[in-house]
């Protein structure tokens, strides 16, 4: 079973870099508290640790 990976947006992007919100946004993620599930792959995790002040994120 392909681990996956639970992604919640827990601070505003308002106020962040242009490259920041982009990453966000092609996460999936648009609102605050807002969560998305997806696959744990390399380029996932390096999109959550270029915003990770800004997310939670949990393995499921």
């Amino acid at each position: 079973m392909e681990k996956k990976l639970k992604i919640t947006l827990v601070k505003s992007v308002i106020g962040q870099s242009e490259r920041q919100k982009a990453t966000v946004k092609s996460l999936g993620l648009r609102k605050l508290n807002q969560t998305v599930i997806k696959a744990d792959t390399p380029e996932i995790r390096g999109m959550i640790n270029k915003v990770s002040h800004l997310l939670k994120v949990e393995e499921i």
